[in-house]
């Protein structure tokens, strides 16, 4: 009796204080991946924001986004005066791919220049605001001079090297004029590649884009009388037009696509000046020095 007695309140024990935690939590888990309730009314939003490095995040929400039968349309919100070559053509490549699946909006903030815009030119229609800095169609080279600082220093380096040009844009001497001549061919090829996507892209003819290609920046009206921008509007303009184009009826739901959590280094380092020490600091923020980017510091 007395065994029987204890094999029940074992089984109680185990059962509140081990079971219906643990399944509490495997439920909780299943809830957050299984949205029971969702409906084919959603709008997805992707946020590019500050300097174009890294093009994973965008690509990975565009791929959860295409998988995900309840988003209807996307929305790209651009706040960014550009960044890396690379990831911007990686973004750029992905959303033309995506918007044979879904429609995809872009929605210009205050600025959307340069890697900026080739982003949103992928896009299958830009909304602008008419004071939105944008265009900016060109590619910059920022290559340090520091030879006067390290010689009032002291400091010195020893270059070997297997080739020529295996060093150059050297901040510690002159660049020669065969190595200006060598970046300059690389920036041509560059900057004909943001030309031709961009033409392609809004289907315009490749010598009218060219001709204003020269890196100037646009109002969001100037750049839609150039055929750069289709509609001057807001954010919640750019839903609406979204909503419509993914046949939502009603007010749809909005989704933001899941962010990189900031951590406590990412507080710390905040802000211009300390931005660009955290880059020098971590390899893996930083950017190519060939750029897509509208800037007035180089």
């Amino acid at each position: 009796m007395m065994m029987k007695r204890v094999a029940f309140w074992f089984v109680v024990f185990l059962f509140i204080f081990v079971i219906l935690p643990v399944g509490g939590v495997l439920l909780w888990m299943v809830v957050q991946e299984v949205d029971l309730l969702a409906k084919p009314n959603r709008l997805g939003v992707i946020e590019v924001n500050g300097m174009i490095k890294n093009g994973t995040p965008v690509l990975e929400a565009l791929k959860k986004f295409g998988e995900d039968p309840n988003i209807r349309s996307v929305v790209v919100r651009i706040e960014s005066p550009g960044g890396g070559v690379g990831p911007s053509q990686e973004i750029y490549r992905e959303v033309r791919r995506f918007r044979s699946l879904k429609p995809v909006v872009a929605s210009l903030g205050s600025i959307a220049a340069s890697g900026g815009y080739y982003v949103a030119a992928a896009c299958n229609t830009i909304v602008a605001n008419p004071g939105t800095l944008t265009g900016s169609i060109g590619v910059v080279v920022h290559l340090p001079k520091l030879q006067g600082l390290f010689d009032r220093i002291g400091y010195e380096t020893v270059t070997i090297k297997s080739g020529p040009y295996k060093d150059i844009g050297n901040p510690g001497r002159d660049i020669t004029a065969e190595e200006r001549r060598v970046l300059e061919e690389t920036v041509e090829a560059v900057h004909g590649q943001f030309v031709k996507d961009v033409a392609k892209a809004r289907g315009l003819p490749e010598e009218a884009v060219r001709s204003i290609a020269d890196g100037r920046i646009f109002t969001g009206e100037h750049a839609q009388s150039l055929g750069l921008v289709d509609e001057l509007g807001n954010l919640e303009d750019a839903f609406a037009l979204a909503a419509k184009l993914g046949g939502i009826e009603g007010k749809p739901v909005i989704v933001y696509a899941e962010k990189k959590k900031v951590t406590l280094w990412d507080v710390i380092l905040s802000g211009s000046f300390l931005d660009r020490f955290r880059t020098a600091l971590d390899p893996s923020e930083a950017v190519n020095p060939l750029r897509y980017q509208w800037s007035l510091w180089p």
